[in-house]
């Protein structure tokens, strides 16, 4: 972008417009521009805010999870389990091979 005057110019975006594969209009050119402009200068800003001092976050807000007890259930039988599949081979789920064999 032009360092210079610090105001991205139609010839620049009509740059990156080529090289991101995009039919823009010469009053797009303008249009785009200016808020180019605008997202750069907040760029900028937000540049000159964050501080040393403060510590990066993940989220705005303090997250705590919710866990619950880790309790032992009743689950399905092996038998159940294996029911609605469409192959079964001792005991359990028969798949198409999909690797080859390894030598």
């Amino acid at each position: 972008m032009s360092a210079d005057s610090g105001a991205i110019t139609r010839d620049e975006v009509a740059h990156l417009a080529r090289l991101a594969r995009l039919a823009v209009t010469e009053s797009e050119l303008d249009v785009f521009a200016g808020q180019l402009d605008v997202i750069l200068g907040a760029v900028a800003r937000v540049g000159e805010v964050a501080a040393d001092d403060i510590p990066p976050t993940s989220h705005a807000v303090p997250l705590s999870n919710v866990f619950r007890p880790d309790e032992r259930r009743p689950g399905l039988t092996q038998e159940q389990a294996l029911s609605g599949a469409p192959a079964a081979e001792e005991g359990r789920f028969r798949v198409p091979q999909i690797l080859g064999e390894e030598e």
